[in-house]
C-alpha cells in the first residue's frame, strides 16, 4: 500500500505514535552504532531519524514506495540516500546491509512474505532482519479505541485486525516462511499523552490510512456521531494512549 497523502498528515496521524516507538524498535533491532542499515518503508522518516542518530547519515537508506513520503524524507535528510521502492522489489544487490528494518510496515506490504525475504536479500549473511506491526488484531494498538466505536456503529465494518502481522505471533511465522533464522518474537510499547480530545480526534479526519479512509466516507451526521461516541468512551483529557507493537527480529 502506497500513502497518497501529505507527510504533514500523516506525522500528524501517525508520527505521534511512530516517532516514540522508533528508539524502542531500534533497540529491539540491536542497532547500536557501526552498521549500515536500510529503512524499508520509512514514510516520512520517524525511524530513519532514529538511525541517523545512531550509526550516522552516510549508513542509513531509506526506501518507500509513496511520492509524497519521499520527497518529505529527501527534505528531512538530505544525507540520507532516500529511493522511491516496493518492499517487495528493493532496488539493492545482495548483502549491502548490516541491518534491514521495516517499522509498521509488513501489514500494509502486497506480500509480506516476499517484502521480508527481501530484506534478507539484501542483509548480509547473518545481518539483523527486524519488523514490528502494532496491535491491531487486540485491543492493545493506538486506534483500538476508534475501531472500537466504530465498530459499534456498523458491526459489518472492515477495519486493520486481519492485517499481516497484527495479531501475537503471526511476524514470526511469516519470517519462517521468508527463511529468516534465529527469530524472536516479542512486542513494544509506548505512552502518548493527549491534551485534548480534539488532539486525539482531528487527525482522524485527515484521510490517512484505513481509519481515516472511513471517516472521509462518513457522511456529516454519521462522522459527528462516530466522533461523539468516541468523546464519551476516551477518558477526560488529559488521557493517555498506550499502545502496543508485535515485533520480530531474525537473522538473514
Amino acid at each position: 500500500m502506497s500513502f497518497a497523502v501529505a507527510a504533514a498528515a500523516y506525522d500528524r496521524f501517525m508520527g505521534r505514535y511512530s516517532e516514540p516507538l522508533a528508539p524502542l524498535f531500534a533497540d529491539f533491532a540491536g542497532i547500536t552504532g557501526g552498521e549500515r542499515v536500510l529503512d524499508v518503508g520509512s514514510g516520512p522518516g520517524a525511524l530513519t531519524a532514529e538511525l541517523v542518530r545512531r550509526v550516522g547519515a552516510e549508513s542509513v537508506v531509506a526506501v518507500d514506495p509513496s511520492e509524497p513520503f519521499v520527497t518529505a524524507a529527501r527534505e528531512r535528510f538530505p544525507a540520507v540516500d532516500v529511493q522511491r521502492a516496493q518492499a517487495e522489489e528493493l532496488p539493492f544487490a545482495a548483502d549491502m546491509f548490516d541491518a534491514a528494518l521495516a517499522q509498521l510496515v509488513v501489514h500494509f506490504m502486497a506480500d509480506p512474505v516476499a517484502g521480508i525475504r527481501e530484506m534478507a536479500r539484501v542483509s548480509r549473511p547473518g545481518g539483523v532482519v527486524a519488523v514490528c506491526v502494532w496491535d491491531h488484531a487486540g485491543t492493545a494498538g493506538p486506534l483500538s479505541r476508534f475501531w472500537e466505536v466504530a465498530h459499534e456503529l456498523r458491526p459489518d465494518l472492515d477495519d486493520e485486525s486481519h492485517l499481516p502481522g497484527a495479531r501475537e505471533g503471526h511476524l514470526a511465522e511469516l519470517f519462517a516462511a521468508a527463511g529468516v533464522e534465529e527469530v524472536k518474537d516479542g512486542s513494544v510499547s509506548i505512552s502518548v499523552e493527549h491534551p485534548t480530545f480534539e488532539d486525539w480526534w482531528e487527525p482522524f479526519t485527515l484521510g490517512v490510512g484505513p481509519a481515516g479512509a472511513h471517516v472521509a466516507a462518513l457522511d456529516p451526521a454519521a462522522r459527528e456521531e462516530l466522533r461523539e461516541r468516541c468523546r464519551e468512551r476516551l477518558p477526560e483529557p488529559p488521557f493517555v494512549v498506550s499502545a502496543r507493537a508485535w515485533a520480530a527480529r531474525g537473522r538473514s
